[in-house]
Formats: structure tokens, sequence, C-alpha cells
């Protein structure tokens, strides 16, 4: 996916004191309360059963709340068409859903047509978008969905999703249905792509580390759709809010803090550190986890950090070990 500049709209979403019971008493959705800033990618992570798809569903009205109500951008979404409401939000499942017998370029300009745009403007629209999630589209526009890998399907269904510029992107485990090494190629690319397009994004997972890589919040929930914690990466891996929530992110929470922590963060002044020209290096906008893989890869105990190709400071592995220790003492 090519984070090609391109200009975007968002929306905030408000959740108020949401809730979902099914007519058998199923609760599928208890209590929840939360606030997504416009250009944010919240993620939404819990056990099975926990109302992750439910609050997707309930927030582009494919399912209608039991209580509660969801704003956007401070407008109650009951006050809107369902059906035009849906053509302004995107969404993105697990097995993508692209329609076999239509081409790419068909696929993704689906919500254009229904939204009464000429064929000119769709074709365009479909390109412009094909080219941004990294499909050349003279190569990939009149092929088949049969004829696409499945991480290709998959950048057309967030091509297509995106495709009539909508203010949210719903996505419900969108790289689950891949292999693991494909899926880390998607989550890097897709990572580029909002910075590009800075989207307000809901994303479903099963999955901590894919929550904590992609996500500026994640909203960890807990059986009866209850909101366990909601709060960034780091803060959820540092400081879980109960033993439910610890449980969940896992005894190796450490590691994972290392990934969502700047090197700024332990950086200390270069003079400190001897033989600064036989030492791996790390960028000043890297995380912790890539300090420690330069130093494992260079069985060295410091990194130096690099801005602008100069040094500007080090960082040693007991640093690393010292917040690894903090996360689960």
């Amino acid at each position: 996916m090519d984070a090609t500049a391109i200009t975007s709209t968002a929306a905030s979403i408000t959740l108020e004191n949401l809730g979902k019971v099914y007519p058998d008493g199923t609760v599928a959705v208890g209590d929840i309360s939360l606030e997504v800033r416009a250009g944010e990618l919240v993620v939404l992570i819990g056990p099975s059963g926990c109302g992750k798809s439910t609050i997707l569903r309930m927030l582009n009205r494919l399912i209608e709340p039991s209580k509660g109500r969801i704003l956007l951008d401070g407008e109650d979404i009951t006050a809107r068409n369902p059906v035009e409401l849906r053509r302004h939000i995107g969404y993105v499942i697990q097995n993508v859903g692209l329609f076999p017998h239509q081409s790419i370029r068909t696929n993704v300009g689906t919500v254009p047509r229904l939204l009464g745009w000429d064929r000119k403007r769709t074709r365009a629209r479909a390109d412009e978008l094909l080219d941004l999630v990294g499909l050349d589209p003279a190569k990939y526009g009149g092929r088949y969905p049969h004829e696409l890998s499945g991480g290709q399907r998959q950048r057309v269904g967030v091509a297509r999703a995106l495709a009539a510029d909508p203010l949210v992107l719903l996505m419900d485990e969108p790289f689950s249905a891949v292999d693991p090494i494909v899926r880390g190629r998607l989550q890097e690319e897709f990572l580029r792509l909002q910075a590009a397009v800075r989207k307000t994004i809901v994303l479903v997972t099963h999955d901590i580390d894919e929550a904590v890589r992609l996500g500026d919040r994640i909203a960890v929930l807990g059986e009866g759709g209850l909101l366990r914690q909601y709060a960034p990466p780091a803060e959820v891996l540092g400081n879980p809010a109960s033993p439910a929530v610890s449980d969940f992110v896992g005894r190796d929470r450490g590691v994972r803090r290392l990934a969502v922590t700047p090197v700024r963060d332990v950086m200390r002044p270069i003079g400190r550190v001897e033989d600064i020209e036989r030492l791996p290096t790390v960028e000043a906008s890297g995380t912790l986890y890539d300090a420690l893989s330069a130093m494992l890869t260079s069985d060295a105990l410091n990194v130096v950090v690099i801005e602008g190709g100069k040094p500007v400071g080090s960082v040693s592995r007991s640093a690393l070990f010292d917040v690894q220790a903090a996360q689960v003492s």
C-alpha cells in the first residue's frame, strides 16, 4: 500500500451507555461509553462473545442497540437513513466479500456507483484507490477476485471501503484470513496508508499483538460486553486496569511494551557510551524493540540513537530490561 497523499475526511464517534440484549436474554453488549476522536484508530479486543463485532454492526446500524446512543460528529445516527448512513461508512470484513463475477475495478467502484457517480469519475476513483493500496490499476483493474492472492484481495477490500471517502472505516478481523507473513506486511502497509488518509477507524481483532501494533487506543472488553480498559497500547501493557486485563494481554506484555515505547523515552546522553563507531544504531523514530533487535544482532550492550544521520543519544540493554521488569512487577 503506497501512502500517497490524498484528501480525506473523518468524524468523531461517541458511544453513550451503549448496550445490546437479544430477545432470549443474551447480553451481547452491557453498558459501554467511549469516544473515538476524528482520525484515530481504535481497536476493540477481548475474548470471544464479548460483543466486539456487535458494536461494529451497531455503528453502521446493521444491528440496532437496545439502549444508549451512537453519535457521529455529535449527531445521533438514528436520525439518519440507515442505507444512506452505510454508504458513508466503509466496512472491511475478514473474508473481504468481493463480488466474484465483477472485475477488481468494478468491485472498488461499488459504493460510488450507488451514490450516482458517473462512469468516468467512478473509474478514476477506483484506479486512484488501487494505486493507493499498491495494486497497479492497469495490471489488476481488469482481473477478477479469484485471480488475486489473499493479501491482494484484502487490499482490494480496503480500497473498496475507502472509495467514497467515508467518514468512518469499520474493520472486522481484516487480516486474520491470511498467513502470518502476509499479515505482518499488510499491517505495516496499512499503518502507512492510515498515516496518509487519517480516517477514523474502529478495528476488531482477537490478536493482542495486532492491537498493540495498529491501535492509537485499545478498548479491552470483557464477558458480558463490558469495557475493562480504554487506553493507549503502552498504558494497557504497562498498567493493566485489572487482573482480568493483565491476564488477557499476557505474561509477555513486557516484550510487547518494547514495541510501542519510543527509543527517546529511555535514551541517555551519547557521551556516556564508549566506542560509538563500533556500536549498532537505531533511528530516533524507532521503538525499544528496534533497539533490542539491533543489540541482539550485533551482540552489543548498547545501541546508538541516530537522527538526521548524526548520533543524538544511546540506549543500554539494562534500560530495556528495566522497562520489561516494570511491566511484570
